[in-house]
């Protein structure tokens, strides 16, 4: 029997061995030409022998087939087919398999430069969504930039006032002034107030080769202010393959676009080069919002040698758009509607001027950005990165001031029927001809036989010497459309050094110095009629009268100059300098990554005012206010085996305050009770990777106490005021879902949930202040009872499921689903001034579906070039919701009040866009 046992067991361990023996291996590594591509499958043909790629994108497969095909494919790219043979028990290396993006472009290739923080799959412990060219180019058309994200867990794009690129984006509910935006790794988010206007990259969309979200504290070594999140956008470069494209597009709305762009791909020389131009133009889905933007790109590049690689990038995009600036009562967008219906397009800045369409609200602005990198590669162990930039940023936003008879433009005395502002009768007031207000006629009063507007003393309000109102009473002034420029000259540079210290540490260092002036004031664009503008606000100057008249439209010159020879209102520069340093420990052994990071960064904050103070006031220039800040990250990622893999990341911030918090109420005086942020964050995800679906699952909570907040009052009884905020704090926390699989060769599906619970922790105190910095009567150091009350702007549920589906070779469907739901108002300080208030309104969830259809003809000898057609419907159902409201208004407390979908409608509120189309024809060579 015992021998038996032996026979029985020897055999089994023969099976084993001879089985073992007889497995072969199949390696090779998958890269779409420039990036490693993890998480892509690599599957041999007939069989279920299959293998992941890693990180680095290298991938195993053990395999008992000898010869044969395996099929390797990525999300968003072509599948690849490629014969193998090798022998029993061998290995065969297939070497860098490369697949080519299924997009309507040429294959891009992104920014390699080292200062750049790109987070790697399976490596970098953050919660990240990256979306390529291919998916931003076919599916964002008329659509705003920041809204090719809205399939990415925890994150809130909307259109905003309807303007062409006055949309805005929340992460984790937190806007846009804390998310930091990165650009080739060089941050664009304004060193004043940390803000991101959408309009002046306008043309960004047509040079991203990848865009990154990085939510929460993010893998950027800058001690930059990512609370919510990181976007890392990635242009291309010079060194693309030669070739170019030619397109056209159109859509709703008197949309058109043209765009060429050409690359001579690198030369023998080592040089390269890449250009772009292209022009937009439109009505606007909302009314009165045409507009027209042109961008251009130019990229030069030099690679001398393996060591070395110089890129020179200058790109710019001038653009003006009328705009929706003020905030409408449900009451009123119901009014202009129909069938108890409301308008949803319905703006009321605009109307008709001498017959022509006409809106007082316009934004105008020309931001061009160069930079140069410089990667060398020192040795094999160490490499420094170097990158410079500057930006030159021109151009400023209309608005209406001054007043007839205690109206002002935006006031229903000044509208016809139809709710347009009635811009001629403004102009017929202005010029000394009689109007009618109500059932009476009025006649404006000549001061010395002129009809100059006055600013600066209203002496039909309060006596002599009082700051202009909005609301005028006496009957000398007029109204006029003036702009508020924010120009900027910025400069800067990050550079970074990585060494390799051992096979398994990492050390990186470096420095980022940046130093920005703001130029603040303000012109005269019409006069409607009038003969003169006589301001009284300037100091050193009183009682000048203004006649030149400034253009709104931006330079295409992008180096026009910074400044005007008449202003009024306020002329002040705001001067901050930065000077940080940055250092990373990254450890890395077989499945794991850990880092501990740390940053540094003093702020200089000056200002200087030439309108408030005369040169010899020590007030008219202020000494630099010096600001320490900083941050330390650390976090860890273990992977399991090739499928699963866990992370966890930890941070604390102290960040200085913006501009405005140090210079409070647009004066010279400094903030006595200047406070850094803190943030502290906490996160932990997991992941899934198999040949068929990808999936991660992330949990956050981050605290942020002391916040200093400045908003637009949008009330209709105070234009062009605003609110200050301080001592606010904040608790976001919640969890994240997102997956996509690869159901079949032709159908692919994608999925995201998140919900979140964004809340105040503890009360605040807020100030309203009127057009001239003047605190409103009884909202001084207002206390709001906030404590437990959600964070409104965004909303806190969100979730899609989308598909495509390739019909026939070339021809692909696809749509996507989009639900939010816990969507609640922006606080309203009216409304918390109690302690049994009652939160934050929650406005109604709302669902939208978008679909498209994409077609790539190949042509040409070889069948490289090709014909391509897009075309896209967004809102496919013409589903009517609200994406912002800006009031907190309950129906309980108006009972005699109309309610629409379940809320009062005195609340002020922006609706989406209805359903919008818009179609691409392009040709690649």
């Amino acid at each position: 029997m015992k021998t038996m046992k032996n026979w029985l067991l020897t055999g089994l361990l023969f099976m084993i061995v001879s089985t073992a023996f007889s497995q072969s291996k199949i390696t090779g590594t998958i890269t779409d030409g420039a990036l490693s591509l993890p998480g892509a499958n690599a599957v041999v043909k007939g069989s279920s022998d299959a293998g992941s790629s890693d990180f680095d994108g290298k991938f195993t497969i053990t395999t008992s087939v000898t010869s044969g095909e395996i099929v390797v494919s990525y999300l968003g790219y072509e599948s690849k087919t490629i014969s193998f043979s090798v022998a029993k028990g061998g290995t065969v290396n297939l070497g860098v398999i490369t697949l080519n993006s299924n997009s309507n472009e040429l294959s891009e290739i992104v920014v390699k430069s080292g200062v750049v923080d790109i987070a790697k799959d399976r490596k970098t412990p953050v919660a990240v969504s990256t979306i390529k060219a291919a998916e931003i180019q076919a599916k964002l058309g008329t659509q705003e930039f920041p809204e090719i994200l809205k399939n990415t867990p925890s994150v809130y794009a909307t259109k905003s006032g309807g303007g062409f690129g006055d949309s805005r984006i929340n992460i984790r509910g937190f806007d846009q002034k804390n998310i930091a935006v990165m650009i080739n790794g060089v941050p664009v988010n304004d060193m004043e107030g940390g803000t991101v206007y959408w309009s002046n990259w306008a043309g960004l969309s047509d040079v991203t080769s990848a865009m990154q979200v990085q939510r929460g504290l993010g893998s950027s070594k800058l001690a930059i202010a990512s609370v919510g999140g990181t976007i890392n956008v990635l242009t291309k470069t010079s060194d693309m393959k030669e070739g170019g494209t030619i397109s056209s597009g159109f859509g709703n709305a008197q949309y058109f676009k043209v765009q060429a762009s050409y690359n001579t791909g690198v030369m023998k020389n080592g040089l390269s080069a890449s250009v772009l131009l292209s022009s937009t133009v439109g009505d606007g889905y909302i009314d009165g919002t045409q507009f027209e933007g042109k961008n251009y790109y130019i990229a030069f590049g030099y690679k001398p040698n393996d060591k070395h690689d110089i890129q020179f990038t200058f790109t710019g995009a001038p653009q003006w758009h009328n705009q929706r600036n003020t905030f409408i009562t449900l009451d009123t967008y119901l009014k202009y509607g129909s069938n108890g219906d409301p308008n949803t397009r319905y703006n009321s800045d605009w109307g008709y001027l001498n017959g022509e369409a006409y809106n007082i609200r316009k934004n105008y602005y020309s931001k061009p950005v160069g930079s140069i990198n410089w990667d060398w590669n020192i040795n094999e162990t160490t490499k420094l990165s170097t990158v410079v930039y500057g930006s030159w940023g021109r151009g400023a936003g209309t608005n209406g001031t001054g007043g007839i008879r205690g109206n002002n433009y935006a006031a229903s005395a000044l509208r016809t029927a139809d709710g347009l502002v009635d811009y001629d009768k403004i102009q017929q007031w202005n010029s000394g001809q009689p109007i009618t207000l109500g059932t009476t006629s009025y006649q404006r009063t000549p001061v010395a036989g002129e009809y100059p507007y006055v600013n600066g003393v209203d002496t039909g309000r309060s006596g002599a010497n009082t700051p202009t109102s909005p609301y005028v009473y006496n009957t000398t002034s007029g109204i006029s459309q003036i702009s508020s420029f924010n120009s900027h000259n910025w400069y800067g540079g990050i550079v970074s050094m990585n060494k390799k210290l051992t096979e398994t540490l990492t050390l990186d260092l470096g420095v980022d110095l940046r130093t920005y002036k703001g130029i603040h004031y303000q012109t005269l664009n019409n006069l409607y009629g009038a003969s003169a503008f006589l301001d009284k606000t300037d100091v050193n100057n009183p009682n000048r009268i203004l006649t030149q008249i400034y253009p709104t439209k931006a330079s295409l010159n992008p180096f026009a100059k910074a400044t005007a020879e008449e202003k009024l209102g306020y002329d002040y520069d705001g001067n901050v300098n930065w000077y940080g340093a940055f250092t990373q420990l990254e450890y890395s052994k077989d499945n794991l990554t850990a880092f501990i990071q740390g940053a540094i960064s003093e702020q200089g904050f000056k200002r200087t005012d030439r309108f408030n103070y005369t040169p010899d006031n020590p007030l008219y220039e202020t000494d630099y206010e010096n600001i320490l800040g900083g941050n330390v990250k650390g976090g860890a990622n273990y992977n399991i085996n090739e499928q699963h893999n866990v992370f966890f990341n930890t941070g604390y911030y102290s960040k200085q305050p913006f501009f405005t918090a140090v210079y409070p109420n647009f004066r010279n005086i400094l903030n006595g009770n200047l406070t850094n942020e803190k943030i502290f964050g906490l996160e932990a995800g997991y992941g899934f990777r198999s040949s068929i679906v990808n999936a991660n699952v992330n949990v956050y909570r981050t605290s942020w106490k002391d916040r200093y907040l400045r908003n637009n009052d949008g009330s209709g009884n105070n234009p062009g005021g605003y609110i200050d905020y301080s001592g606010i704090s904040e608790i976001h926390s919640g969890i994240e879902l997102e997956a996509n699989a690869k159901v079949t060769d032709k159908l692919k599906i994608n999925a995201m949930f998140s919900v979140g619970d964004w809340k105040y922790d503890g009360n605040s105190i807020s100030n309203t202040y009127d057009a001239a910095n003047n605190v409103v009567p009884g909202t001084a150091n207002t206390v709001l009872y906030l404590d437990g009350v959600k964070v409104g702007d965004a909303a806190q549920l969100t979730a899609s499921l989308g598909a495509a589906y390739e019909v026939v070779r070339g021809l692909t469907v696809d749509a996507n689903y989009n639900y939010y739901d816990k969507l609640y108002s922006t606080i309203a300080p009216l409304n918390f001034t109690k302690e049994d208030n009652r939160g934050s309104l929650q406005l109604p969830d709302y669902g939208l579906v978008d679909a498209g259809l994409s077609y790539r003809l190949p042509v040409g000898k070889k069948k490289d070039n090709s014909v391509n057609f897009r075309f896209n419907v967004n809102n496919v159902f013409d589903e009517i919701y609200i994406a912002e409201g800006k009031t907190n208004f309950f129906a309980e407390d108006f009972p005699t009040q109309a309610t629409y979908k379940g809320i009062s409608t005195n609340n002020q509120v922006y609706f989406g866009f209805g359903r919008t189309w818009n179609m691409t024809l392009s040709y690649n060579f």
